[in-house]
């Protein structure tokens, strides 16, 4: 009696949990427990104590029932519904806290969410001004005395929102060198600043649209001020996690203010841009892109920008950052070289909010 007593108590928060538990039975009989977490609709991700997180193929699954309230998300109308579900057929059936019951076939349920995967979801999709953000910072600094005395300083800054259809990135880089040299001609060996934004709105899967206004200043070439707003369209080639491929075209108005003229003019926008992760080192991003800018208005003008760049992270907030820009003008001012080079490395601080 005893030995019994001590089974069934034993047995009774198991037999509990699995009476309180979402159950999902594949079509070969096996059965599994555990909290339904999220489904594309594609696999169904269920966490158990058994065996961890699981993701199960949807077309494998026989019938499912959830014990506690999920969200249903359908595809005809992109309504989402709250209540426990349940198989029938080949529809899921959905009972309300008001004891309603919805029929949704499978072939329509284009996501099911738990609790905490909605709000991230809605969040994602709806995030607030300040949440979202990430990106680094990098700076670097050399100093000379002696026979030679110059001071060089390069600094960076990057930061993107990225929500579930768009996208909002932010970018300034500067360099600055200077020759302290007595009687050294000229004093000031590089002078060169940038920055812009961008807004990217995803129109289908794979079609964008695009909007973006750039800056940049340069000294010695005797650029005051380069200011060109543009917008267009892109393409994603290639749209995944580890690595992705955009096409982008468009038309922008450039404004350029030299020291010795000023000049304004329509222009067209073509670019590519590439990004990779290295999946076996785990901590370097590399990241090129490249824009041809023709000048509308006058024939064989144009302007060509290239950037290539890595960031390889040290641990969570710190890593080793290295950029190479070259950007090219078929017209500058009289005495003035076509290309500017940029080459900067340095210490690179990551962020996320």
């Amino acid at each position: 009696m005893r030995r019994s007593t001590r089974l069934s108590i034993f047995c009774l928060p198991l037999l509990t949990a699995m009476l309180y538990a979402d159950q999902v039975t594949l079509g070969n009989g096996d059965r599994l427990t555990g909290q339904i977490v999220k489904s594309d609709g594609k696999t169904l991700t269920l966490k158990t104590e058994s065996v961890g997180t699981v993701d199960i193929k949807w077309d494998a699954i026989a019938s499912l029932n959830s014990d506690k309230p999920v969200y249903v998300e359908t595809t005809p109308n992109k309504k989402t519904y709250t209540g426990n579900v349940s198989t029938k057929d080949d529809s899921l059936v959905v009972t309300t806290e008001k004891n309603q019951t919805l029929t949704v076939p499978k072939s329509e349920v284009a996501a099911l969410r738990s609790p905490d995967e909605q709000r991230a979801h809605e969040m994602a999709e709806h995030p607030g001004f300040m949440q979202g953000w990430a990106g680094g910072a990098n700076v670097s600094f050399a100093l000379t005395g002696g026979n030679s005395q110059t001071e060089n300083l390069a600094l960076g800054f990057t930061a993107a929102r990225t929500g579930l259809r768009d996208k909002l990135s932010l970018y300034t880089n500067s360099v600055y060198s200077r020759n302290n040299a007595s009687g050294a001609v000229p004093s000031v060996t590089a002078n060169t600043v940038q920055g812009g934004i961008r807004y990217d709105h995803d129109i289908t899967d794979r079609v964008f649209g695009f909007g973006s206004a750039d800056f940049m200043a340069d000294q010695l070439q005797g650029l005051n001020l380069r200011s060109v707003l543009g917008g267009g369209l892109g393409y994603h080639v290639i749209k995944r996690e580890a690595t992705t491929f955009d096409l982008l075209a468009g038309i922008n108005y450039t404004r350029e203010n030299y020291t010795a003229f000023s000049r304004n003019f329509p222009g067209a926008t073509l670019g590519e841009e590439f990004m990779h992760k290295f999946a076996k080192a785990g901590s370097t991003v590399l990241n090129e892109k490249f824009y041809f800018f023709p000048d509308l208005s006058s024939s064989g003008e144009y302007r060509t920008e290239f950037d290539f760049g890595t960031v390889t992270k040290l641990n969570k907030w710190f890593g080793w950052q290295n950029t190479f820009s070259d950007i090219y003008v078929t017209n500058p001012p009289a005495g003035k070289k076509k290309n500017d080079i940029l080459f900067a490395t340095g210490l690179n601080l990551a962020f996320t909010h």
